[in-house]
């Protein structure tokens, strides 16, 4: 047991299976030194979805208790498809959507279950990472919400 599953296992939680594969895509894609996870549900430690809209069938607490579960898919997931979760370095990006009643608008706090969980298991400095979320209805009136991950050039300065 490496010291995430470590971790997990004294916040008492525990992994679910990995979820079987829901449609003709990669559970997990890696290029360069990076792994992208493929979307993930709430699953339970018996396999059972937590299913609900967030604002109708769940509070906003049962929400970011389903949030939290969709890291533990999450991580489940990259365990089954890469063998060992101290492979990963860091958190970098986020895409929350949120199931839940159309005038709803806790969005970013409900997806803090998700971010909560990566800052516990990989620390503050490796578990916070950039992050996007949306639901049908979004605060302010917001018309587009979009994420972006650019690659930059870095000045390379030589030594002497």
């Amino acid at each position: 047991m490496n010291a995430v599953e470590e971790k997990i296992k004294a916040l008492g939680l525990e992994l679910p299976p990995p979820p079987p594969s829901g449609g003709i895509y990669h559970p997990v894609v890696i290029t360069g030194n990076h792994l992208y996870v493929s979307g993930q549900g709430p699953a339970r430690s018996d396999s059972q979805l937590i299913k609900g809209k967030v604002g109708t069938d769940l509070t906003l607490e049962e929400g970011q208790i389903a949030a939290r579960q969709v890291g533990l898919t999450m991580l489940a997931t990259i365990k089954d498809q890469i063998g060992d979760l101290g492979k990963i370095k860091s958190m970098i990006k986020t895409l929350g959507m949120v199931n839940c009643h159309p005038e709803f608008e806790q969005h970013p706090q409900t997806i803090n279950g998700f971010s909560q969980l990566m800052v516990d298991v990989f620390g503050e400095e490796n578990g916070r990472g950039q992050r996007c979320g949306t639901g049908p209805k979004m605060k302010h009136q917001y018309l587009p919400r979009q994420c972006w991950f650019f690659p930059i050039a870095l000045k390379r300065t030589s030594a002497g």
